[in-house]
């Protein structure tokens, strides 16, 4: 395979950056950027990097080699550890590409790190999920994977599918008589026990995914309620104006921050009413298209000046979405809006009562935003699927077995019992990538950043 060099750290100023080479001619290269230095393997050299066009110096460099297969790719690779200035990093780079090295893929150092068996494919996910990572619940759920906590769990199944394989293809090829019972029996246990095993674990993907990906919770409501003082309150600083002028926001703002680990993707919109402002118009209309999008609508209500009927039209237009109701500005409260909403919203929508100014109300509003989506044992040191790839395969492998139980149970022939086991096999093995496809290895590599 040829050599592959890429910036492994993000670009843009930094003091330092990390310029990484992979492939047989990687140590050749440091050689001749180095005037023929002897690198050590796993020693920490500091060396002079000339242009091998030039010989000039390009820069004063920390050069580290990793012999092969003592490596993250398996190959020979070579990280020179440069000052971070982006014309510095330019040079090196083209001084790679000079001596015979190109630039890497997406993904294509730990592309080459599945292919030489340093990783599965569960584990090289994790790398990419780590990078990403929003939180530090997050984070360390990655970090278990990088380790193999999925492909471990997944080997006890495997081995145990594999086994009722071996009986099935035997009675195929030696047997003339039906299985005695009490193997029958065995294999039915046996593929019901897998099968719930599967069932569990894909049964965590909810959770997972709202640990990786997080939610999209959108504030509604009419001008003035106090949708971006509450914004601001949620976030923990001054991100959106405030001021007493109704319709200050006329459009969207977008802010992140995490409650109990989950990311929450909070997005403050303009006030919906009537109006005849063409701009504000434009912001009402960004505002119905967020609601749409939203996971989680908060319609905020004012509790200084009561229900109108603005208020009860947006209830109505959010009835069949995800939703609960905030009433706020308590602090200065002058009517009790639970009297006053609907007896149809109020008993079945959750509401709370919050403060933004004082920030009373605020801690139970955010264990409320999470409830509708959490399931029982949600934890971060507990184990969650958070890949829909890995989700659907484990989908895909557990209806196999399902019908594949059935045939044996309805007594059909050993060989149309197997192609559901084979092919529950297929899949289970495509998670951890002993089973894959082309496409599949593109698709899943283009999503990773280049230098990884």
């Amino acid at each position: 395979m040829t050599t592959i060099v890429a910036l492994a750290t993000p670009l843009g100023k930094s003091a330092i950056a990390v310029v990484r080479l992979s492939g047989k001619e990687a140590l050749e290269i440091a050689k001749k950027l180095t005037n023929g230095y002897n690198f050590k393997p796993r020693y920490a050299t500091l060396r002079k990097i000339y242009d091998p066009q030039t010989a000039e110096i390009i820069d004063e460099a920390v050069i580290t080699y990793f012999q092969a297969p003592k490596s993250f790719t398996g190959e020979d690779i070579v990280e020179i550890s440069c000052h971070g200035a982006p014309m510095v990093i330019r040079q090196i780079l083209d001084a790679c590409l000079y001596l015979g090295a190109r630039m890497a893929e997406p993904g294509e150092f730990s592309l080459r790190a599945l292919m030489n068996g340093k990783m599965n494919l569960t584990q090289v996910e994790a790398i990419r999920d780590l990078i990403d990572a929003q939180t530090l619940a997050a984070a360390r759920q990655s970090i278990r994977q990088m380790k193999g906590e999925i492909s471990n769990r997944l080997q006890p199944l495997k081995d145990k599918l594999l086994d009722v394989i071996v009986i099935l293809e035997s009675a195929l090829e030696f047997v003339e008589d039906d299985l005695p019972e009490y193997q029958t029996e065995e294999i039915k246990a046996s593929l019901t026990e897998i099968i719930n095993d599967l069932e569990k674990m894909a049964s965590t993907f909810k959770a997972g995914k709202l640990l990786r990906n997080g939610l999209r919770v959108a504030l509604v409501g009419r001008p003035n309620v106090g949708k971006s003082s509450l914004f601001n309150a949620l976030v923990g600083y001054e991100r959106a104006i405030v001021t007493s002028i109704a319709g200050t926001t006329r459009d969207s703002i977008h802010e992140s921050f995490s409650i109990d680990g989950i990311p929450i993707s909070l997005i403050d919109t303009a006030g919906l009413r009537e109006t005849q402002d063409v701009v504000e118009s434009i912001g009402v209309e960004r505002t119905k298209k967020a609601l749409a999008d939203a996971d989680l609508v908060l319609v905020v209500l004012d509790s200084s000046e009561g229900l109108r009927q603005e208020d009860k039209e947006i209830l109505k237009d959010v009835e069949n979405l995800c939703h609960l109701v905030v009433v706020n500005k308590i602090d200065i409260k002058k009517f009790d809006l639970l009297r006053e909403i609907p007896s149809s919203v109020n008993g079945e929508v959750k509401i709370v009562e919050v403060s933004a100014k004082t920030g009373e109300g605020l801690e139970y509003l955010k264990r409320a935003i999470l409830e509708p989506f959490q399931q029982e044992g949600l934890d971060d040191k507990g184990f969650l699927i958070t890949d829909a790839r890995h989700a659907d395969l484990l989908q895909r492998a557990r209806e196999e077995l399902e019908n594949s139980l059935i045939l044996f149970e309805q007594r059909a022939s050993e060989e149309v019992v197997l192609v559901g086991l084979h092919n529950a096999m297929k899949f289970l093995g495509q998670i951890t990538g002993e089973v894959t496809t082309e496409d599949m290895l593109n698709r899943i590599f283009s999503t990773f950043c280049i230098g990884k």
